[in-house]
């Protein structure tokens, strides 16, 4: 039990320790903000001061940057190009600055990414709010992946069939028992909380979720390094 107890407490502290000296806490309230709300001064002014600040990671800056591009790409007043300028100034390498816009190619509007930042995202969250953040633990929490959403359309049996098709054109009637999820390109631990989550309602239905890999932030990056070498090899 003793030993236990002092690898808690290691593995605690030194998680602590990570979370204080990157400012962690800061950039996740920031990121979290930018998937969830849709005030574009607000955030950008936020992204502005991490970026100002020395105990910001490279990797975490420009994931706020990159997440900053994908939410305001249509905005006419976004900064993109400013953010990238400052990333510069804290000579993150251009492997990583590069990748900004790396991902607008791979997630952004120009390769068919439908707006997961749409108004009424926005409203929904903002009914939350109201409410008390119901269902929202903390700030850092606010984010639910689209797979939550579909997956409740699914159980009650509102899917829509214009966005999802039935493979073999007949309708399946009765409320499922059965789901199997299988991401191609990669599954998050976001989406592996969220299906552990509706499984432990006991909702009468089992869900199974796959993927052909799991993915933090680096291995994504990695990602869309791998698309941009393929896209750069067919174009040529």
């Amino acid at each position: 039990m003793s030993g236990t107890v002092a690898k808690h407490v290691t593995l605690v502290g030194e998680l602590s320790r990570l979370v204080g000296n990157h400012n962690l806490l800061e950039v996740s309230e920031a990121e979290q903000e930018l998937a969830c709300e849709g005030d574009h001064n607000e955030s950008l002014k936020k992204i502005r001061k991490l970026l100002s600040n020395d105990k910001v990671r490279d990797i975490d800056a420009v994931r706020l940057v990159m997440l900053y591009s994908l939410h305001y790409e249509k905005n006419s007043n976004n900064d993109i190009n400013g953010l990238i300028d400052m990333l510069k100034k804290r000579n993150t390498s251009d492997k990583l600055v590069k990748l900004v816009r790396a991902v607008l190619e791979f997630s952004g509007n120009k390769g068919g990414r439908s707006d997961l930042f749409t108004t009424e995202n926005v409203r929904a969250f903002t009914k939350r709010m109201i409410k008390g953040l119901k269902g929202v633990e903390n700030i850092y929490t606010q984010h639910t992946p689209l797979l939550k959403e579909i997956l409740d359309d699914i159980i009650k049996g509102k899917l829509k069939e214009t966005s999802y098709p039935y493979l073999s054109g007949t309708q399946i009637r009765e409320r499922p028992q059965d789901i199997i999820v299988f991401y191609i390109g990669g599954v998050t631990y976001e989406e592996s909380v969220t299906v552990y989550q509706l499984n432990k309602q006991s909702l009468g239905v089992r869900i199974l979720l796959g993927g052909t890999a799991v993915h933090n932030f680096t291995s994504f990056l990695n990602e869309i390094k791998s698309a941009e070498r393929f896209s750069s090899y067919a174009q040529h």
